[in-house]
């Protein structure tokens, strides 16, 4: 299991496909506040949850100079099916091969329902401009962590 980053290490930069299949960058967002959150799989009631809360108050917080992405080990087919039937607005891109959730310390052992399993952890990391991790957040909950970001942002 990777190591979770820390507030002040750097983001790792990574290049991962969108719903249409176009590569997008962390390098793209230089200069802008990044907000990637990584949650296990799309069309899933949580995520679809949390992806619609993201788009619901993408506007503020673009406004307030972040802008999102969303990591899943999911492929673009159904990043576009789960974009197109939610009406989402935020950039989802797809990590198959979950080395991205790994390098981000998002992918490893996590309990659910008192088991312990393998797979994604719900997770926020929060980069500034420059590309340094500002908040990293683990284990977050679906429902109420973008109000939960918003208010510890101070937005």
């Amino acid at each position: 299991m990777s190591e979770r980053l820390q507030p002040g290490d750097t983001a790792p930069a990574f290049t991962l496909p969108d719903a249409d299949g176009n590569d997008v960058s962390l390098a793209d967002h230089k200069g802008r506040k990044v907000i990637v959150y990584f949650y296990p799989a799309a069309l899933t009631p949580g995520c679809t949850k949390q992806a619609c809360d993201f788009t619901d108050n993408l506007d503020l917080l673009a406004g307030a100079g972040y802008d999102v992405i969303g990591v899943s080990p999911d492929k673009p087919e159904k990043l576009a099916k789960f974009r197109d039937k939610e009406s989402l607005k935020v950039t989802l891109v797809g990590d198959p091969s979950k080395a991205v959730l790994e390098t981000y310390g998002a992918f490893g052992e996590k309990k659910m329902y008192g088991k312990t399993v393998t797979g994604v952890i719900r997770s926020t990391i929060i980069v500034d401009e420059d590309g340094k991790v500002e908040q990293a957040l683990y284990n977050v909950r679906a429902t109420g962590h973008v109000a939960k970001i918003i208010k510890d942002l101070g937005i």
